[in-house]
C-alpha cells in the first residue's frame, strides 16, 4: 500500500533562491505574463508518479507538463520547455515556484535566463504564494479520482 502523502519539496538546499516577485498577485492582462510551476504525485499500483506542471495564470490553462517516476530536476525542466515550445513565451514573463532543490537548480535557472524570463519563489512553506497551481491540482486530482472509480464500477 502506498502512503497518502508524499512530499514534494526540498527546501533544504544551499542553491541561490529568487525573490517572491509575484507575491499572491495572481492577475494577468494577456497569455504568456505569468507562470507557475509545481511538481504533485499520483499514487499508482507501481508507486508515485510525478507530475511537473507549468501553468499560465492568464485563462488558467496548462501549458507544459512532463511525468516521471522520479522527481528529478529534468523533471521540471521538461515541463518548462514544453510550456516555452507549446507557447513560444518570450524575454519578460514571470515564472513562479516554491523554493525546491529542482527550481533552484542551476540547470534550470539556465534556462529561466537563456530565454529572458524572470525567476520568482514563494515564501518558505507557503502553499498560498502558489495557490492556482494548489488548486489546478486538486482538481486535477478529483477528476482522476472520479474518472478511476467510474472504471472500477463499470
Amino acid at each position: 500500500m502506498v502512503k497518502k502523502y508524499k512530499a514534494t519539496t526540498n527546501s533544504n538546499h544551499n542553491l541561490p533562491l529568487a525573490d517572491n516577485i509575484v507575491n499572491q498577485d495572481f492577475t494577468t492582462s494577456k497569455p504568456n505574463e505569468k507562470w507557475l510551476s509545481d511538481i504533485t504525485y499520483i499514487a499508482t499500483a507501481e508507486g508515485w508518479l510525478y507530475l511537473a506542471g507549468v501553468l499560465d495564470l492568464h485563462g488558467r490553462k496548462l501549458v507544459g507538463w512532463a511525468m516521471d517516476s522520479r522527481m528529478k530536476t529534468e523533471l521540471v525542466f521538461a515541463a518548462l520547455k514544453q510550456a516555452i515550445g507549446r507557447t513560444g513565451a518570450s524575454k519578460g514573463l514571470i515564472v513562479h515556484s516554491d523554493r525546491g532543490v529542482q527550481y533552484a537548480s542551476k540547470g534550470y535557472q539556465k534556462l529561466l535566463e537563456k530565454n529572458g524570463f524572470i525567476c520568482s519563489m514563494s515564501r518558505k512553506g507557503n502553499c498560498y504564494d502558489n495557490s492556482p497551481m494548489e488548486s489546478f491540482w486538486g482538481k486535477l486530482k478529483m477528476e482522476w479520482l472520479n474518472d478511476c472509480t467510474f472504471k472500477t464500477r463499470a
